[in-house]
């Protein structure tokens, strides 16, 4: 399998969320090819809403950063994972920022899918993923759902699925590893 990891950690340095992440990827690593984005490490633009993406240039975003490269391992991986500490409730700004910006991968014409209109894909297979989230110490269920919904609607729109949301205090790396190959 090609599994692709976005690593929204956005502290540098050996913290224990990356330190996680870094050995979740050496167990993918066994059997998978594995590409590990640590975004504090690039440099990434925020999503400016500006459309170039799918009128000027289609599937080409108006930006000149490092975000291509993801683009294009996300596309083309089997199964890909958002990884995050939570920050305020919520996924970091880093991972955010890459999120918004895979809107280059789906086209701007609308369908209508599960009874709500959606962008149409761009490609052929757009790819499952999971969702990795570390805890702060006031995260409570609430905030884990909010963020559990964010992505399940995102899955909607990006024609795939949500397969796990995990917790690193509650999962091992090695049940990812079983999670990701036994849907």
């Amino acid at each position: 399998m090609n599994i692709t990891i976005l690593n929204g950690d956005p502290e540098n340095g050996d913290t224990d969320f990356s330190l996680w992440i870094e050995k979740l990827a050496k167990l993918y690593e066994i059997d998978n090819n594995v590409k590990v984005f640590r975004l504090s490490d690039m440099q990434l633009q925020y999503c400016i809403g500006c459309w170039t993406c799918w009128w000027e240039t289609p599937g080409i975003c108006i930006h000149k950063d490092d975000a291509p490269e993801i683009f294009s391992a996300v596309i083309n991986a089997d199964f890909f994972i958002f990884a995050s500490p939570l920050i305020a409730g919520f996924t970091t700004a880093l991972l955010k920022k890459i999120t918004d910006r895979l809107i280059v991968l789906i086209h701007p014409y609308m369908i209508v899918k599960q009874g709500e209109s959606h962008h149409r894909k761009r490609y052929d297979n757009n790819p499952d993923f999971g969702l990795i989230l570390q805890k702060e110490a006031e995260t409570d269920e609430e905030d884990l759902q909010i963020v559990k919904d964010i992505y399940d609607r995102l899955s909607v729109n990006f024609h795939s699925k949500l397969r796990f949301m995990k917790l690193t205090d509650q999962h091992q790396p090695e049940d990812i590893v079983y999670a990701t190959h036994h849907f």
